[in-house]
């Protein structure tokens, strides 16, 4: 058996300034001994790493509930043989090298971003281009100025000041329609996604109709609530034909900008998917992930904007600011309501002081700032990508570049499977998609080999050496 070694708990006004530690001690020996051997269990089994700083010996005699002369004389055989280091003005430390450390265990699964020189996956945001002034700025005036509900659970919707300034942003930026009592605010799409998914169980909904290609993720979560049927997406958007075969009562769709294909659902089929909601009583998600960023042409306004009793639209922060932003928001009818408060009730929540953060960086223009920033960056970045292909890939394309972060590169039809494509690229440490990897239930074979090349991730200074070791790869795997 063990114990916390001391003679009585010691008063408030004994515990220590510096740092704590928890020695688990033997009952039967001396008191010194039984403190080394501690300090040489704990230091062995690595929960004591090299450099940790110790507490000193009239800090630990305290904690402990010993003699000053116990601890120190603990510390000295320790010093001794090596397991304990002590210096003036560093305190007691554990020596380099005092236990042995294990080896990493081999990372299994997909690389890491560190490991790869060139990283052109989509769906990620420079990270580097992260408003880093104006979020501390916005974090700050939080900190001093926010009520003190905001350092409790508060509304489970999210707090008010986010949903009064997000209602009045979208409307303005998105077209989008909405009372902020009808906004929730969640952490992020995939929590928005899963939220939904719980609430339409709930009301009884018997399927739900996702676009293909989409992101596999996205449909496990789906998945793992109702069933989900396959709805392919052609050059005008999601097939209307397959989704009323289908017999789904939801449809889930991304109507500015489809991930991956980058296509724009057309006005025709945009009416025809609202004449479906309205005719069978179904809902449409509106996944408007990257809607801030269009390049070529005027931005298109939100579905919801058209229908909101039966659209709900979703939105984040994960492209704009970046995923560290955990923040995501969902405006629904008002109908819809409560069951997503009651499905975010049970969740994960979401930290109010990023909410309010982030309605600071709005109302005071720094989220506009940052996006028009991050939009002419991304601009020449997907220019740089087009170009290189134009002038380099012979017999390539690049296709869906009106807006997002990605493009499709459709390569020559005598080009290597997409397969044996993305492995060479990868054995070159250079990290893409391909596009079969988003098709349900198999990626299609009649088709071109496919590519999806992300322009977000690489740093600026980089980008470049990026896309001519992409080009130069391929033009040798594509040469006839």
């Amino acid at each position: 058996m063990t114990e916390t070694l001391g003679r009585s708990a010691p008063s408030p006004a004994a515990f220590p300034a510096g740092p704590e530690l928890l020695l688990e001690v033997p009952r039967r020996g001396g008191r010194r001994r039984a403190v080394e051997d501690s300090l040489r269990a704990a230091i062995r089994e690595g929960r004591l790493a090299a450099g940790v700083r110790l507490p000193s010996s009239r800090d630990l005699a305290t904690q402990l509930g010993l003699s000053r002369g116990t601890v120190a004389g603990a510390y000295e055989q320790l010093v001794a043989e090596g397991w304990l280091t002590a210096r003036s003005g560093s305190g007691t430390r554990v020596a380099a090298g005092a236990a042995a450390t294990a080896p990493a265990p081999p990372v299994r699964g997909r690389a890491t971003p560190d490991a790869v020189r060139h990283d052109l996956v989509p769906g990620r945001p420079d990270t580097r281009a992260f408003p880093r002034d104006a979020w501390s700025g916005a974090m700050r005036h939080v900190l001093r100025e926010a009520p003190a509900d905001a350092f409790g659970f508060g509304d489970t919707r999210g707090r008010p000041e986010l949903r009064t300034t997000l209602a009045a942003y979208l409307g303005r930026v998105r077209g989008v329609r909405v009372d902020p009592a009808n906004l929730l605010i969640c952490s992020g799409y995939t929590q928005a996604l899963d939220l939904l998914a719980t609430a339409f169980a709930g009301l009884g909904v018997r399927a739900v109709g996702m676009e293909t290609p989409a992101i596999g993720d996205h449909v496990t979560i789906v998945a793992a609530k109702l069933p989900v049927a396959d709805i392919p997406v052609d050059a005008e958007g999601v097939s209307l034909a397959a989704l009323e075969a289908s017999g789904a009562e939801v449809a889930v769709c991304t109507p500015a900008h489809q991930f991956p294909l980058g296509t724009t659902m057309s006005p025709a089929r945009r009416s025809e998917l609202l004449a479906w909601a309205d005719e069978t009583l179904g809902w449409i998600v509106e996944d408007d992930y990257d809607g801030e960023f269009r390049y070529d042409r005027r931005p298109v306004g939100a579905l919801q904007a058209r229908r909101p009793s039966r659209t709900v639209y979703v939105g984040s922060t994960s492209k704009t600011l970046g995923p560290t932003v955990r923040l995501g928001w969902i405006a629904c009818p008002p109908h819809l309501l409560e069951p997503l408060i009651e499905a975010k009730r049970r969740a994960r929540g979401t930290t109010p002081l990023d909410q309010l953060a982030l309605a600071r960086l709005i109302d005071t223009g720094g989220y506009d700032r940052h996006l028009r920033t991050v939009r002419r960056s991304y601009r020449a970045r997907r220019d740089l990508l087009a170009e290189a292909v134009r002038t380099g890939l012979p017999g390539a394309r690049v296709l869906g570049v009106e807006a997002g972060l990605h493009a499709i590169l459709e390569l020559p039809s005598h080009a290597p499977d997409e397969t044996t494509v993305v492995k060479a690229l990868r054995d070159a440490s250079i990290h893409v998609h391909p596009l079969g990897q988003y098709e349900r239930p198999a990626p299609r074979r009649d088709r071109p080999p496919s590519l999806i090349v992300g322009y977000g991730t690489p740093a600026s200074h980089a980008y470049e050496a990026a896309i001519r070791a992409l080009v130069d790869r391929l033009r040798v795997l594509t040469a006839p």
